[in-house]
């Protein structure tokens, strides 16, 4: 029991200087604020785009496995398409990661 009275005063006594230690100016918190939605905005849309393109490339790669599987002779004449789709498909990822990238400006 003194053991848990201890554990409870240490970790509430913490828990009440932890809000003076850890005190920012109102001003470097709001550009770090900023700076820290602009990084999460970011990170969401990369997110976003890498579902949507992962879910274009297997929805692709299933209409093209399945078109070989009913006619294997059509192997050759649907893998270059394929190919073609798919690169674009990952380009729109690209360009995503291009756009956040400069949204968010160098790091550090």
């Amino acid at each position: 029991m003194k053991k848990l009275i201890l554990r409870s005063f240490g970790f509430f006594g913490t828990l009440f200087v932890a809000g003076t230690a850890f005190a920012q100016d109102v001003a470097a918190s709001n550009e770090n604020d900023v700076a820290m939605f602009k990084a999460i905005a970011a990170g969401l849309a990369i997110g976003i785009a890498a579902f949507g393109g992962a879910l274009g490339q297997g929805r692709a790669a299933t209409a093209a496995l399945e078109g070989i599987a009913r006619n294997p002779n059509a192997a050759d004449k649907l893998q270059t398409p394929l190919l073609l789709s798919l690169a674009l498909i990952e380009s729109l990822v690209i360009y995503a990661l291009l756009i956040a990238a400069g949204w968010v400006g160098p790091l550090g």
